[in-house]
């Protein structure tokens, strides 16, 4: 498994590096492995996170420093709603900032935990169905897609997820519910 994933991460440098070539967005089969490529400002990221979340069919596990971006807050509630199993792990800078985001999901129901072990909890992942990861330096905010300079990869790779399930997990048991916004 552990060479699987090498052989993924080597593939997928090998695609990026010819950056010009490759434009905004791209799909790609990497050893059988479906991939997409976004690139913002305005490449379509959000778009293409909005896109996996409305098609899940089990469960969302969502990862990431920050969760701004109201599409992408509503497409989780929405996957809550037609009770997919969605739980959010935060920073805990996500504690003292007052996200709309963040109250909308947690208003709906939707489990967020706060990972406050570490001195920033600066992932950005999303693990859908136990089978498909997003991650890239894209952050789930608006400016991610507006404004900066960021990549996205959308992998579809059950031992690729299987790793990042085990990841989510393991900071899962050292974070704490989050109960609203604090003034800490």
């Amino acid at each position: 498994m552990k060479r699987q994933i090498l052989w993924i991460i080597i593939s997928l440098s090998f695609v990026l590096f010819p950056l010009p070539q490759i434009s905004h967005a791209a799909d790609l089969t990497l050893d059988n492995t479906p991939t997409k490529i976004c690139f913002s400002p305005n490449g379509g990221c959000t778009e293409a996170i909005v896109h996996v979340i409305n098609g899940a069919k089990t469960e969302v596990m969502v990862q990431a420093y920050s969760l701004t971006s109201a599409p992408i807050a509503r497409a989780l509630v929405h996957a809550h709603m037609r009770k997919i199993k969605v739980d959010v792990l935060l920073d805990k800078s996500q504690r003292k900032k007052h996200y709309r985001s963040t109250t909308l999901m947690a208003n709906a129901g939707i489990p967020i935990f706060i990972d406050d072990e570490h001195s920033i909890a600066h992932n950005k992942v999303m693990i859908i169905d136990k089978e498909t990861v997003i991650t890239g330096s894209f952050n789930f905010t608006r400016a991610a897609e507006e404004k900066h300079a960021e990549n996205l990869l959308i992998i579809k790779n059950r031992d690729l997820a299987k790793v990042y399930v085990e990841n989510w997990k393991k900071h899962k048991e050292h974070s704490v519910k989050y109960e609203g916004r604090s003034t800490r």
